[in-house]
């Protein structure tokens, strides 16, 4: 049995995480430290176990095998560092860091104590996202020149129930967060576009304040390719009933994947000369979750070498994204600290 302490509540898939690890057969939640002791301590009582005030004495612990962090992000450095050189296992929500040095040095620090980290990134693991790198391997595009990816929701929009939106006040706390809406829920379809472009040479990015938080909550990142190709990286708090969307353009051909009717579509002249788009009818299942992995990662002594990659690749993106749009210029990720 791996034995688990929760590090904060701070994120909204905090419970989730919490529920992934009381649900699986080979974890138990044994401990729960927070930065704010009284959400912890409360959380600590309603499952029964042990609170730790200080976090040091929390990974001292030798009945304490892994980690699920979910701090503040501007408390992801120092908390997995210290996990990590205390031989913790770690498992957390995107983005690693702010900063592609932040993020470098946590993974030295992994790296260094030969721990297990798993991010979760989860829209890897879903079966639209298997079949689009599927067509793509088949080169069923062509030669891809362009890729859009978008997610939003209404988080950011008064209600009568939530004058200030339903997100948690603090997702508009620029300093915990490193950001807005781009940061957060762009995370994923950046890093589907990072999946199926590659990494592009520079970012430009634009972000809007409609609802006139300290963060953006409406963004559009643009990733510049040496050949010529684009990807367009959309999010926003601001949208009530905006589809998660994919599309990915080629010479050859297109496909389209949207949540209003979850069907993926390809046309394409590879495809015996027909002129209706095609409905992939049987897509692959679904691969175990961020967490699932985590645990057999943990288990094999195996080590998550492509999320650890999409996820430094992520914060490399991020971090290019908020420098252009606070300069108003492009950010070539080359010049990014490493």
């Amino acid at each position: 049995m791996i034995r688990v302490a929760m590090l904060s509540f701070w994120h909204v898939h905090a419970n989730d995480y919490a529920r992934q690890a009381t649900e699986h057969p080979n974890t138990e939640i044994v401990a729960v430290w927070d930065e704010i002791p009284e959400r912890g301590r409360k959380q600590a009582e309603e499952r029964g176990v042990r609170f730790y005030g200080d976090l040091k004495e929390l990974l001292a612990q030798d009945d304490i095998d892994g980690v699920i962090v979910d701090t503040p992000t501007n408390m992801h450095h120092e908390v997995m560092v210290a996990a990590a050189q205390a031989g913790k296992h770690i498992f957390t929500e995107k983005v690693v860091a702010t900063t592609l040095k932040e993020c470098n040095e946590i993974l030295a620090a992994v790296q260094e104590a030969g721990v297990k980290l798993t991010v979760s990134l989860p829209r890897l693991n879903a079966d639209y996202t298997l079949e689009v790198q599927h067509i793509l391997r088949e080169r069923m595009l062509g030669e891809i020149t362009l890729v859009r990816t978008r997610l939003s929701h209404n988080g950011a929009i008064s209600s009568e129930r939530d004058p200030n939106g339903w997100l948690p006040a603090h997702f508009f706390n620029k300093e915990q967060c490193g950001g807005g809406a781009m940061i957060d829920l762009g995370c994923h379809p950046m890093y589907l576009a990072r999946l199926f472009l590659g990494l592009p040479d520079s970012v430009s990015a634009n972000y809007g304040y409609v609802t006139g938080k300290e963060v953006e909550d409406n963004a559009v990142s643009v990733l510049s390719y040496s050949n010529g190709a684009l990807a367009v990286v959309e999010a926003g708090f601001v949208n009530r009933f905006s589809p998660f969307v994919i599309e990915v353009h080629g010479t050859e051909g297109s496909l389209l994947y949207s949540t209003h009717d979850n069907k993926l579509l390809v046309q394409s002249s590879k495809l015996g000369g027909q002129k209706e788009w095609q409905v992939r009818q049987q897509l692959p299942a679904n691969r175990p979750s961020a967490f699932d992995q985590w645990v057999s990662h943990i288990e094999n002594g195996t080590t998550a070498d492509e999320n650890i990659q999409l996820a430094l690749d992520l914060t490399r993106l991020m971090e290019a994204s908020n420098i252009s749009a606070s300069t108003g210029k492009a950010c070539k990720l080359s010049d990014l600290a490493q």
